[in-house]
C-alpha cells in the first residue's frame, strides 16, 4: 500500500510549478519535470501524471487556484480510485 503522505509530496513537489490559477490539466503539463510521463511512486503502487488525468478526471474540479487545492482533489480521487 502506497504511502499517502509520500504521494501527497511528490505531487505537491510536482504541481507547485504550474502559473495558477490553472484552468485545466494542459495547464499543469509543463510544471511536470517529465511532462505526462512523470511518474508518482510508493511502497509499489506507481503511475504516471497522464494516468491521473485520465483515471482522475471526474474528480478534478477545475480551475485551481493553488498547488494543495489541486493535490487534495487528486488524494481524493487516488483514494475513491482504490489507486492508494
Amino acid at each position: 500500500m502506497a504511502d499517502k503522505d509520500e504521494i501527497r509530496s511528490q505531487l505537491h513537489d510536482a504541481f507547485e510549478g504550474a502559473d495558477y490559477p490553472v484552468k485545466n490539466q494542459m495547464d499543469l503539463v509543463p510544471a511536470l519535470p517529465n511532462g505526462p510521463a512523470t511518474k508518482f511512486e510508493s511502497d509499489g503502487t506507481s503511475f504516471t501524471a497522464m494516468e491521473i488525468a485520465t483515471r482522475l478526471s471526474g474528480h478534478q474540479e477545475f480551475p485551481y487556484e493553488d498547488v494543495d487545492s489541486l493535490v487534495d482533489d487528486v488524494m481524493v480521487g487516488l483514494e475513491q480510485e482504490d489507486i492508494i
